[in-house]
Protein backbone atom coordinates (compact mmCIF):
# COMPACT_ATOMS: atom_id res chain seq x y z
CA UNK A 1 0.00 0.00 0.00
CA UNK A 2 1.57 3.35 -1.36
CA UNK A 3 1.09 7.16 0.17
CA UNK A 4 -1.50 9.00 -2.18
CA UNK A 5 1.33 11.09 -3.28
CA UNK A 6 3.71 8.48 -4.48
CA UNK A 7 3.55 9.02 -7.81
CA UNK A 8 4.33 12.94 -7.12
CA UNK A 9 8.40 14.51 -6.92
CA UNK A 10 8.86 17.46 -5.05
CA UNK A 11 11.80 19.72 -4.93
CA UNK A 12 11.75 21.72 -1.73
CA UNK A 13 14.20 25.11 -2.51
CA UNK A 14 12.37 26.22 0.92
CA UNK A 15 14.00 26.53 4.67
CA UNK A 16 12.80 27.50 7.80
CA UNK A 17 9.11 26.64 8.50
CA UNK A 18 6.38 27.78 6.22
CA UNK A 19 8.03 25.76 3.17
CA UNK A 20 9.13 22.80 4.75
CA UNK A 21 6.12 22.89 6.54
CA UNK A 22 4.72 22.17 3.38
CA UNK A 23 7.17 19.49 2.43
CA UNK A 24 6.72 17.36 5.26
CA UNK A 25 2.86 17.60 4.70
CA UNK A 26 3.35 16.21 1.18
CA UNK A 27 6.15 13.66 2.52
CA UNK A 28 4.08 12.47 5.41
CA UNK A 29 1.43 12.33 2.07
CA UNK A 30 3.49 9.85 0.52
CA UNK A 31 5.23 12.17 -1.76
CA UNK A 32 8.47 12.10 -2.81
CA UNK A 33 10.54 15.10 -1.36
CA UNK A 34 13.71 16.17 -2.23
CA UNK A 35 15.21 19.28 0.35
CA UNK A 36 17.64 21.19 -2.05
CA UNK A 37 20.21 22.90 0.87
CA UNK A 38 23.63 24.63 0.86
CA UNK A 39 26.33 23.27 1.66
CA UNK A 40 28.38 23.56 4.41
CA UNK A 41 24.86 24.94 6.92
CA UNK A 42 22.09 23.89 5.32
CA UNK A 43 18.52 24.51 6.49
CA UNK A 44 19.10 27.43 9.15
CA UNK A 45 17.01 25.63 11.47
CA UNK A 46 19.37 22.86 11.56
CA UNK A 47 21.26 25.18 14.22
CA UNK A 48 18.28 26.62 15.77
CA UNK A 49 19.11 25.36 19.06
CA UNK A 50 19.39 24.42 21.87
CA UNK A 51 17.35 21.47 22.32
CA UNK A 52 19.00 19.46 19.76
CA UNK A 53 18.41 15.74 19.15
CA UNK A 54 20.73 13.46 20.58
CA UNK A 55 21.55 9.68 20.47
CA UNK A 56 22.37 6.69 22.66
CA UNK A 57 25.99 7.81 22.47
CA UNK A 58 25.55 11.00 23.09
CA UNK A 59 26.18 12.42 19.51
CA UNK A 60 24.40 15.33 18.88
CA UNK A 61 22.31 15.66 15.41
CA UNK A 62 20.23 19.19 14.37
CA UNK A 63 17.94 21.05 16.56
CA UNK A 64 14.83 20.08 17.70
CA UNK A 65 13.64 22.95 15.72
CA UNK A 66 14.73 21.65 12.43
CA UNK A 67 13.36 17.56 13.24
CA UNK A 68 9.62 19.51 13.10
CA UNK A 69 9.77 20.50 9.86
CA UNK A 70 11.71 18.15 7.58
CA UNK A 71 10.89 14.29 8.37
CA UNK A 72 10.55 11.73 5.41
CA UNK A 73 12.63 14.19 3.04
CA UNK A 74 16.33 13.23 1.51
CA UNK A 75 18.71 16.07 1.46
CA UNK A 76 20.66 17.20 -1.59
CA UNK A 77 23.16 19.96 -0.36
CA UNK A 78 23.69 21.77 -3.49
CA UNK A 79 25.49 25.18 -4.19
CA UNK A 80 23.09 27.12 -6.11
CA UNK A 81 25.11 29.86 -6.64
CA UNK A 82 26.88 28.49 -8.91
CA UNK A 83 26.59 27.88 -12.42
CA UNK A 84 27.13 23.82 -11.78
CA UNK A 85 24.84 23.99 -8.94
CA UNK A 86 22.11 25.52 -10.49
CA UNK A 87 22.55 23.40 -13.87
CA UNK A 88 21.74 20.23 -11.47
CA UNK A 89 18.46 21.86 -9.68
CA UNK A 90 16.99 22.85 -13.72
CA UNK A 91 17.77 18.77 -14.39
CA UNK A 92 16.08 17.73 -10.68
CA UNK A 93 13.44 20.59 -12.34
CA UNK A 94 12.67 18.38 -15.26
CA UNK A 95 11.68 15.61 -13.80
CA UNK A 96 10.00 16.88 -10.80
CA UNK A 97 5.77 17.77 -10.34
CA UNK A 98 6.76 20.45 -8.18
CA UNK A 99 8.98 23.29 -6.67
CA UNK A 100 8.57 24.69 -3.48
CA UNK A 101 10.68 27.72 -2.23
CA UNK A 102 10.46 30.85 0.00
CA UNK A 103 13.15 33.03 -1.34
CA UNK A 104 12.46 36.76 -1.39
CA UNK A 105 10.66 38.19 -4.64
CA UNK A 106 12.65 37.88 -7.16
CA UNK A 107 15.43 36.18 -5.47
CA UNK A 108 15.64 33.17 -7.65
CA UNK A 109 15.37 34.83 -10.87
CA UNK A 110 18.93 35.66 -11.18
CA UNK A 111 19.69 31.79 -11.38
CA UNK A 112 17.61 30.80 -13.61
CA UNK A 113 15.53 29.47 -11.02
CA UNK A 114 12.57 31.21 -11.10
CA UNK A 115 9.07 29.81 -12.60
CA UNK A 116 9.37 31.62 -15.90
CA UNK A 117 12.21 30.15 -16.20
CA UNK A 118 11.85 26.25 -14.90
CA UNK A 119 8.37 26.11 -16.96
CA UNK A 120 9.93 26.22 -20.27
CA UNK A 121 11.89 23.08 -18.57
CA UNK A 122 9.33 21.57 -17.36
CA UNK A 123 5.22 23.06 -18.41
CA UNK A 124 3.93 20.50 -16.06
CA UNK A 125 5.58 22.10 -13.36
CA UNK A 126 3.61 23.33 -10.26
CA UNK A 127 5.70 25.96 -8.58
CA UNK A 128 4.79 27.43 -5.22
CA UNK A 129 6.14 30.97 -3.89
CA UNK A 130 5.78 31.37 -0.33
CA UNK A 131 6.74 34.97 0.65
CA UNK A 132 6.01 37.40 3.59
CA UNK A 133 3.81 39.52 1.55
CA UNK A 134 3.30 38.16 -2.06
CA UNK A 135 4.73 39.00 -4.97
CA UNK A 136 3.03 42.49 -5.97
CA UNK A 137 2.02 45.07 -3.55
CA UNK A 138 3.67 47.98 -1.70
CA UNK A 139 5.38 45.60 0.82
CA UNK A 140 6.23 42.85 -1.65
CA UNK A 141 9.82 43.07 -1.44
CA UNK A 142 10.15 43.21 2.59
CA UNK A 143 11.45 40.01 4.56
CA UNK A 144 8.34 38.92 6.49
CA UNK A 145 8.70 36.72 9.44
CA UNK A 146 6.03 35.08 11.65
CA UNK A 147 6.25 37.52 14.80
CA UNK A 148 5.75 40.97 12.79
CA UNK A 149 3.30 39.23 10.68
CA UNK A 150 1.36 38.23 13.96
CA UNK A 151 1.07 41.88 14.68
CA UNK A 152 0.49 43.27 11.46
CA UNK A 153 -1.74 40.72 10.50
CA UNK A 154 -4.60 41.57 13.20
CA UNK A 155 -3.49 38.64 15.38
CA UNK A 156 -1.84 40.17 18.40
CA UNK A 157 -4.82 42.52 19.02
CA UNK A 158 -7.07 39.95 19.41
CA UNK A 159 -4.70 37.93 21.91
CA UNK A 160 -3.54 38.56 25.37
CA UNK A 161 -5.66 40.37 28.63
CA UNK A 162 -7.44 43.42 27.83
CA UNK A 163 -5.01 44.97 30.28
CA UNK A 164 -2.04 43.90 28.96
CA UNK A 165 0.39 43.71 26.40
CA UNK A 166 -0.78 42.36 22.79
CA UNK A 167 0.54 38.92 22.80
CA UNK A 168 2.10 36.60 19.88
CA UNK A 169 0.81 32.77 19.75
CA UNK A 170 3.13 30.68 21.73
CA UNK A 171 4.22 28.68 18.25
CA UNK A 172 5.03 30.06 14.77
CA UNK A 173 1.43 30.04 13.83
CA UNK A 174 1.18 32.04 10.65
CA UNK A 175 4.14 29.72 9.51
CA UNK A 176 2.44 26.94 10.34
CA UNK A 177 -0.76 27.65 8.62
CA UNK A 178 1.18 28.95 5.11
CA UNK A 179 2.72 25.84 5.52
CA UNK A 180 -0.82 24.43 5.08
CA UNK A 181 -2.26 26.38 2.69
CA UNK A 182 0.83 25.47 0.55
CA UNK A 183 -0.05 22.18 0.99
CA UNK A 184 -3.02 22.09 -0.15
CA UNK A 185 -2.78 24.71 -2.87
CA UNK A 186 -0.32 22.10 -4.22
CA UNK A 187 -2.79 19.61 -4.19
CA UNK A 188 -5.23 21.71 -6.20
CA UNK A 189 -2.56 22.79 -8.93
CA UNK A 190 -1.81 19.18 -9.39
CA UNK A 191 -5.84 17.95 -9.63
CA UNK A 192 -5.79 21.10 -12.22
CA UNK A 193 -2.74 19.43 -14.12
CA UNK A 194 -4.45 16.13 -14.18
CA UNK A 195 -6.95 17.82 -16.24
CA UNK A 196 -5.82 19.98 -18.23
CA UNK A 197 -1.49 19.22 -18.35
CA UNK A 198 -0.44 22.00 -17.22
CA UNK A 199 1.22 23.27 -14.42
CA UNK A 200 0.71 26.81 -12.53
CA UNK A 201 2.26 29.42 -10.59
CA UNK A 202 1.14 29.54 -6.61
CA UNK A 203 1.86 33.51 -4.78
CA UNK A 204 1.52 32.37 -1.33
CA UNK A 205 2.12 35.31 1.33
CA UNK A 206 2.19 35.14 5.25
CA UNK A 207 -0.01 38.29 5.47
CA UNK A 208 -2.61 37.17 3.62
CA UNK A 209 -2.46 33.82 5.21
CA UNK A 210 -3.35 35.80 8.69
CA UNK A 211 -5.58 37.97 7.41
CA UNK A 212 -7.55 34.80 5.75
CA UNK A 213 -7.34 33.00 9.13
CA UNK A 214 -8.69 35.82 11.53
CA UNK A 215 -12.09 33.63 10.78
CA UNK A 216 -14.82 34.90 12.99
CA UNK A 217 -12.69 37.88 14.17
CA UNK A 218 -12.50 39.88 11.08
CA UNK A 219 -16.00 38.84 10.22
CA UNK A 220 -17.06 39.97 13.40
CA UNK A 221 -15.45 43.61 12.17
CA UNK A 222 -16.57 43.49 8.94
CA UNK A 223 -20.53 43.05 9.83
CA UNK A 224 -20.33 45.79 12.92
CA UNK A 225 -17.52 47.76 11.69
CA UNK A 226 -16.06 47.43 15.47
CA UNK A 227 -12.18 46.48 15.88
CA UNK A 228 -12.41 43.48 18.36
CA UNK A 229 -10.24 43.40 20.94
CA UNK A 230 -8.44 41.21 23.39
CA UNK A 231 -10.85 38.91 25.67
CA UNK A 232 -7.73 37.12 27.21
CA UNK A 233 -9.31 33.07 27.29
CA UNK A 234 -13.01 34.51 26.73
CA UNK A 235 -14.57 33.98 23.30
CA UNK A 236 -15.92 36.90 21.35
CA UNK A 237 -19.38 34.90 20.56
CA UNK A 238 -19.35 32.58 23.03
CA UNK A 239 -20.41 32.81 26.91
CA UNK A 240 -19.18 31.39 28.86
CA UNK A 241 -16.38 30.11 26.95
CA UNK A 242 -13.24 30.81 29.14
CA UNK A 243 -10.71 29.56 31.52
CA UNK A 244 -11.82 29.86 35.05
CA UNK A 245 -9.93 29.15 38.04
CA UNK A 246 -10.58 26.17 40.41
CA UNK A 247 -9.52 24.90 44.23
CA UNK A 248 -6.58 23.55 43.31
CA UNK A 249 -6.05 25.23 39.32
CA UNK A 250 -7.42 26.01 36.21
CA UNK A 251 -10.48 24.46 33.94
CA UNK A 252 -11.48 25.42 30.30
CA UNK A 253 -15.40 25.66 30.45
CA UNK A 254 -16.90 25.72 26.46
CA UNK A 255 -20.33 25.85 26.61
CA UNK A 256 -21.40 26.02 22.93
CA UNK A 257 -25.24 26.25 23.08
CA UNK A 258 -27.92 26.93 25.82
CA UNK A 259 -28.87 23.27 26.76
CA UNK A 260 -25.09 22.90 27.62
CA UNK A 261 -25.38 25.85 29.68
CA UNK A 262 -28.42 24.62 31.58
CA UNK A 263 -26.48 21.40 32.65
CA UNK A 264 -24.14 23.20 33.51
CA UNK A 265 -26.12 25.53 35.99
CA UNK A 266 -27.35 22.40 38.08
CA UNK A 267 -23.90 20.59 38.27
CA UNK A 268 -23.26 24.05 39.88
CA UNK A 269 -26.06 23.89 42.38
CA UNK A 270 -27.43 27.03 40.70
CA UNK A 271 -30.57 25.79 37.96
CA UNK A 272 -32.16 28.97 38.12
CA UNK A 273 -29.24 30.94 36.73
CA UNK A 274 -29.60 29.88 33.57
CA UNK A 275 -33.67 30.96 33.72
CA UNK A 276 -32.88 34.48 34.00
CA UNK A 277 -33.54 36.40 31.15
CA UNK A 278 -30.52 38.16 30.41
CA UNK A 279 -28.38 34.76 30.68
CA UNK A 280 -31.32 32.28 28.86
CA UNK A 281 -29.91 32.59 25.60
CA UNK A 282 -26.00 32.44 24.27
CA UNK A 283 -26.71 36.10 22.51
CA UNK A 284 -27.81 37.27 26.25
CA UNK A 285 -25.08 35.88 27.99
CA UNK A 286 -22.64 37.70 25.52
CA UNK A 287 -24.32 40.69 25.92
CA UNK A 288 -24.39 40.61 29.88
CA UNK A 289 -20.88 38.64 30.11
CA UNK A 290 -19.74 41.45 32.61
CA UNK A 291 -22.66 40.82 34.65
CA UNK A 292 -22.24 37.04 34.24
CA UNK A 293 -18.97 36.03 34.42
CA UNK A 294 -18.33 37.69 38.17
CA UNK A 295 -21.32 35.12 39.50
CA UNK A 296 -19.36 31.73 37.87
CA UNK A 297 -15.92 32.65 39.35
CA UNK A 298 -17.18 31.70 42.69
CA UNK A 299 -19.18 28.53 41.63
CA UNK A 300 -16.15 27.11 39.85
CA UNK A 301 -13.70 28.01 43.13
CA UNK A 302 -15.40 25.35 45.14
CA UNK A 303 -14.30 22.06 43.24
CA UNK A 304 -11.03 20.84 42.47
CA UNK A 305 -10.04 20.90 38.37
CA UNK A 306 -10.22 17.17 38.48
CA UNK A 307 -13.78 16.88 40.25
CA UNK A 308 -15.22 19.71 37.76
CA UNK A 309 -13.64 17.69 34.69
CA UNK A 310 -15.27 14.79 35.96
CA UNK A 311 -18.95 16.04 36.77
CA UNK A 312 -19.29 18.05 33.87
CA UNK A 313 -17.93 15.43 31.74
CA UNK A 314 -20.67 13.45 32.98
CA UNK A 315 -23.73 15.61 31.70
CA UNK A 316 -21.80 16.37 28.34
CA UNK A 317 -20.85 19.71 29.30
CA UNK A 318 -17.18 20.68 26.88
CA UNK A 319 -14.48 20.92 29.53
CA UNK A 320 -11.15 20.28 30.03
CA UNK A 321 -7.59 21.30 31.86
CA UNK A 322 -4.74 23.51 30.74
CA UNK A 323 -1.83 20.78 30.36
CA UNK A 324 1.77 20.93 30.21
CA UNK A 325 3.31 19.71 26.38
CA UNK A 326 4.59 16.83 28.86
CA UNK A 327 0.88 16.60 30.19
CA UNK A 328 -0.07 16.28 26.38
CA UNK A 329 2.08 13.20 25.90
CA UNK A 330 0.57 11.79 29.02
CA UNK A 331 -2.93 12.03 28.13
CA UNK A 332 -4.84 8.92 27.47
CA UNK A 333 -6.45 9.99 23.81
CA UNK A 334 -3.08 11.06 22.65
CA UNK A 335 -1.53 8.12 23.63
CA UNK A 336 -4.22 5.96 21.81
CA UNK A 337 -4.33 8.07 18.85
CA UNK A 338 -0.46 7.82 18.35
CA UNK A 339 0.31 11.23 17.80
CA UNK A 340 4.46 10.71 18.81
CA UNK A 341 6.13 8.02 16.53
CA UNK A 342 9.59 7.10 16.48
CA UNK A 343 11.89 7.62 13.48
CA UNK A 344 14.71 6.41 12.29
CA UNK A 345 17.92 8.87 11.96
CA UNK A 346 20.95 7.50 10.32
CA UNK A 347 23.45 8.79 12.94
CA UNK A 348 21.93 9.23 16.45
CA UNK A 349 19.20 6.10 15.97
CA UNK A 350 16.04 6.74 16.57
CA UNK A 351 14.42 9.98 17.15
CA UNK A 352 11.07 11.21 18.67
CA UNK A 353 8.81 13.32 16.72
CA UNK A 354 4.73 14.07 16.46
CA UNK A 355 2.68 12.39 14.28
CA UNK A 356 0.84 13.81 11.48
CA UNK A 357 -3.20 14.30 12.36
CA UNK A 358 -4.62 12.80 9.82
CA UNK A 359 -5.85 8.97 9.38
CA UNK A 360 -6.15 7.96 5.96
CA UNK A 361 -8.44 4.35 5.59
CA UNK A 362 -6.97 3.39 2.16
CA UNK A 363 -3.42 5.24 1.86
CA UNK A 364 -2.23 5.41 5.39
CA UNK A 365 0.48 7.84 6.43
CA UNK A 366 3.83 5.75 6.71
CA UNK A 367 6.86 7.44 8.38
CA UNK A 368 10.33 6.32 6.22
CA UNK A 369 12.56 8.33 8.10
CA UNK A 370 13.42 11.50 10.59
CA UNK A 371 14.68 14.42 9.36
CA UNK A 372 17.82 13.29 7.00
CA UNK A 373 21.35 14.62 7.76
CA UNK A 374 22.74 17.49 5.47
CA UNK A 375 23.50 15.80 1.75
CA UNK A 376 22.57 12.60 2.76
CA UNK A 377 21.27 11.77 -0.38
CA UNK A 378 22.81 13.92 -2.44
CA UNK A 379 25.04 10.98 -4.22
CA UNK A 380 21.80 8.72 -4.53
CA UNK A 381 19.70 11.30 -6.37
CA UNK A 382 22.84 12.27 -8.78
CA UNK A 383 22.86 8.74 -9.41
CA UNK A 384 19.44 7.42 -9.67
CA UNK A 385 17.68 10.33 -10.90
CA UNK A 386 20.18 12.15 -13.49
CA UNK A 387 22.27 9.24 -13.84
CA UNK A 388 25.54 10.65 -12.72
CA UNK A 389 28.62 8.97 -12.71
CA UNK A 390 31.13 8.64 -10.10
CA UNK A 391 33.66 10.27 -11.63
CA UNK A 392 31.61 13.20 -12.48
CA UNK A 393 30.24 13.00 -8.51
CA UNK A 394 33.34 13.36 -7.33
CA UNK A 395 34.78 15.87 -9.20
CA UNK A 396 31.41 18.15 -8.51
CA UNK A 397 32.29 17.25 -4.86
CA UNK A 398 35.85 17.96 -5.05
CA UNK A 399 34.86 21.57 -6.60
CA UNK A 400 32.59 22.34 -3.71
CA UNK A 401 29.14 22.13 -5.93
CA UNK A 402 27.86 19.60 -4.13
CA UNK A 403 28.39 18.27 -0.32
CA UNK A 404 27.96 14.76 0.65
CA UNK A 405 26.62 13.67 3.69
Amino acid sequence: MSGALSHIRVLDLSRILAGPWAGQMLADFGAEVIKVERPGSGDDTRGWGPPFIKGSESETSDAAYFHSANRGKQSVAVDMARPEGQAIIRELVKVSDVVLENYKVGGLKRYGLDYDSLKELNPRLVYCSITGFGQDGPDAHRAGYDFMIQGMGGLMSVTGEPDGMPMKVGVALVDVMTGLYAANAVQAALLHREETGVGQYIDLALLDVQVATLANQAMNFLAAGKPPGRLGNAHPNIVPYQAFPTADGHIILAVGNDQQFQRFCEVAGCPDLAKEIGFSTNQKRVENRSDLIPLLLPLLLTNSTQQWLEKLTEVGVPCGPINTIEQVFDEPQIKHRQMQVSLAHRDVGDVPSVANPVKFSETPIAYHQAPPVLGEHSVHILESILDMTSEEIESLCNQGVIQRG
